[in-house]
């Protein structure tokens, strides 16, 4: 068996990712600082991807590489998380509007949120451009939408 990262799991249509809060998510009070849930949030974004098929590597080759940016982000901090304990980051991705994901997602430690996001990314052609998804990658994110923004 070889030793691999996990990149969470789905249950029904959401990703679930657990994290440790380590020492260096911490800042002098033990808290995780603010900046690092948007970490957690991004990972949570990729490994959700990366379990429907769609890896950055894959993004990247072809005639048309493609990448993806975050154009907006809103956040609501309602407990915080402190260091050793076991979070999960859960990611719905609602629905893909022209160029543009739509994505919630929560960080919670057991029954209780944590911080909540509500994201938009944009799929740009790597000159920045906005493009729309590929066919391919459509058909690899549209069973996992739940359509609930």
């Amino acid at each position: 068996m070889t030793d691999r990262p996990t990149a969470g799991r789905f249950e029904d249509r959401e990703h679930r990712l657990p994290v440790r809060v380590y020492y260096e998510d911490t800042d002098f009070t033990g808290l995780v600082y603010h900046g690092n849930y948007v970490r957690y949030f991004e990972r949570g974004r990729s490994d959700a991807l990366r379990l429907m098929g769609i890896g950055h590597a894959e993004l990247l080759d072809g005639d048309q590489p493609m990448a993806f940016v975050v154009t907006k982000m809103d956040l609501t901090f309602l407990k915080p998380a402190r260091i050793d304990e076991e979070l999960v980051v859960r990611t719905r991705y609602e629905a893909v509007k022209g160029p543009r994901l739509l994505i919630s997602q929560t960080i919670s430690r057991g029954a209780d949120d944590l911080c909540r996001a509500r994201v938009e990314v944009v799929c740009i052609h790597m000159d920045g451009r906005p493009r729309r998804p590929t066919a391919a990658l459509r058909d690899k994110v549209g069973p996992w939408l739940t359509g609930e923004p």
